[in-house]
């Protein structure tokens, strides 16, 4: 296995504060893990798709090795419905997950989205089994901060939140400062992804020359990917919303998703 490599390293970073005020936040995929490491409001280090035997190694990743104040792991979904918090049940979750059609090597989370909602998924066994090396009463579904950052930044009714990560896009959109639609999507090319972005302004009956694309995670508007998009939304941007301080050379929107998790410390995760 080859040695990691940081995508950034603060050169303020120093070992002996972690267990006093850092906080580790990692996405776990089923093959590789991305992570962050945060102190107040400031980004002190960052790894993207890290080979995920690394969770397992830890002389090959000595960031990962200490004993943090805070951790938060994001755990991806292969299927996940909303409960709306009226309706929500815990004695109820196992019954609702039936419907999810739970595999063998998958594992069932519940927990609470927002104010409104919770939300029940199943993730791989072997993502909960890596998770469970920081203990699963420290988790969290992948994109809790991400929902909960866009929704303090006060989003209108003509923006359509995209988040991109490898083959999927999480699509969410608010109306009068609530979840109105959430949902994620496998796609492999750009025209994929303009058609569920279409198909999900058309649910909603929004007016996609009158929409705002707000993009976060593996994207750039001069891509492929944001070029498609321009030829069908009035507006396709980054999503320039910052939860931590970013240096130069590393772009918010980029990390969104992942930096966002830090909103889920003081969150009731299990």
């Amino acid at each position: 296995m080859s040695d990691p490599i940081y995508t950034y390293l603060h050169p303020g970073f120093n070992l002996k504060q972690v267990n006093s005020g850092y906080t580790l936040l990692l996405q776990v995929y089923a093959g590789s893990f991305s992570y962050a490491v945060v102190h107040g409001n400031q980004l002190m280090a960052w790894a993207q798709d890290c080979d995920l035997g690394l969770m397992d190694e830890p002389g090959e990743h000595e960031l990962l090795t200490y004993d943090y104040k805070n951790v938060v792991t994001g755990l991806t979904a292969t299927g996940f419905t909303l409960v709306p918090n009226v309706l929500y049940n815990e004695g109820k979750v196992a019954d609702i997950a039936r419907y999810l059609d739970v595999k063998p090597d998958e594992k069932v989370f519940a927990q609470v989205l927002d104010d409104e909602n919770h939300i029940i998924y199943k993730t791989a066994k072997s993502v909960a089994d890596t998770a469970e090396i920081y203990g699963l009463q420290k988790t969290a579904f992948i994109n809790k901060g991400w929902i909960e950052a866009i929704a303090k930044s006060g989003p209108t009714a003509h923006d359509l939140y995209l988040d991109i990560e490898k083959d999927r896009v999480s699509i969410l959109y608010f109306e009068e400062g609530k979840v109105r639609f959430y949902n994620s999507f496998a796609f492999s090319n750009p025209d994929e992804l303009a058609y569920y972005a279409a198909y999900v302004a058309q649910e909603l009956e929004l007016q996609p020359r009158r929409l705002s694309i707000i993009v976060s995670g593996d994207f750039n508007i001069q891509d492929n990917n944001g070029i498609r998009l321009s030829e069908f939304f009035a507006v396709v941007e980054e999503n320039y919303l910052e939860v931590v301080n970013t240096p130069p050379g590393v772009h918010p929107h980029q990390i969104l998703a992942l930096t966002a998790l830090s909103l889920c410390v003081s969150s009731e995760v299990h």
